[in-house]
């Protein structure tokens, strides 16, 4: 299928609010940034990322395929740790905090990536791409946006691993952090399986989960990755300074995307066009949140 108008009109307003993003994000945060051949490691961090993956994309249009959409996001999670890591030490050992976060990003990576590749090979195709990889100009607009999720949720751990000279000893700060990750974690690990579980079974086609986590609120799965993120962004109370508090944009950011754009909104909206004429759905809906599982927590 050939590019229309509209195709390049929206991929290159994707590719300049992208790119004006992070070019802000970078100005307010690469200041204590150690530097790797001339430019700060923040920048090339940037660089790695979208270059991994605009490079996936090529083979990706023209397979028309997604199947390495996820497993690619997750190798560049990977990457982008490994080398702020690897260039922000000067003498030669990495920081405790450094590696932990490091270590709790990339265990968050592996399971979440495998899990959705898994998922997307054992059902054939992920149905949010049918209309993209129609079009290959289209198509760049996906993992442009992967980018930017990949540069903006990565930010403080990025930031904190590329920090020039020491940082301070761990402290009770990173030991919250450490608490509301692995929360969080749990959560999201336990609402995936649960609900793969409910998917498998043959009795449960064409049926929503109300089961397990999912009887407490409507996307526990959300919940957990908003909890884990924002435990990571806990790690730098202790050593960001400044404008480096702007790498903080990462847990709000998740929190803004998953309930007000791409996550919540769009699942409930396919939710209510499958079984909003159902009683039992409507009142699954109005007793359960969407996010929180407790009183506080907006019922819509």
């Amino acid at each position: 299928m050939r590019a229309s108008s509209g195709d390049f009109r929206l991929t290159g307003i994707v590719l300049m609010v992208t790119l004006i993003t992070v070019g802000v994000v970078l100005s307010a945060v690469d200041a204590n940034s150690s530097s790797f051949r001339g430019l700060p490691s923040v920048v090339w961090c940037a660089i790695i990322i979208f270059g991994l993956q605009w490079t996936a994309w090529i083979p990706a249009s023209i397979g028309k395929t997604e199947r390495f959409y996820d497993l690619t996001g997750g190798i560049t999670y990977l990457a982008v740790v490994a080398f702020s890591l690897w260039v922000g030490t000067e003498s030669g050992e990495f920081g405790s905090r450094e590696l932990l976060i490091s270590t709790l990003v990339a265990i968050w990576s592996i399971r979440l990536s495998g899990f959705l590749f898994l998922r997307i090979h054992h059902k054939g195709k992920d149905g949010r791409f049918d209309d993209l990889k129609t079009s290959p100009v289209r198509f760049l607009v996906p993992w442009t946006l992967q980018g930017l999720w990949i540069f903006l949720t990565a930010n403080v751990v990025i930031v904190i691993n590329s920090q020039s000279g020491p940082s301070p000893a761990l402290g009770i700060w990173d030991g919250v952090g450490l608490a509301i990750w692995t929360l969080g974690f749990g959560i999201e690990v336990l609402a995936d399986s649960q609900k793969a579980s409910f998917n498998s079974n043959p009795e449960n086609e064409g049926k929503w989960i109300d089961q397990g986590l999912w009887s407490r609120c409507r996307h526990p799965n959300y919940l957990g990755e908003i909890m884990l993120w924002t435990g990571v962004a806990v790690f730098g109370v202790s050593c960001l300074e400044g404008l480096e508090f702007a790498s903080w944009i990462s847990p709000v950011f998740v929190y803004l995307l998953l309930t007000k754009v791409s996550g919540v909104p769009i699942l409930d909206r396919r939710a209510i066009a499958k079984w909003g004429d159902d009683p039992e759905y409507q009142r699954y809906r109005d007793r359960v949140p969407a996010l929180l599982p407790l009183s506080i927590g907006q019922r819509s």
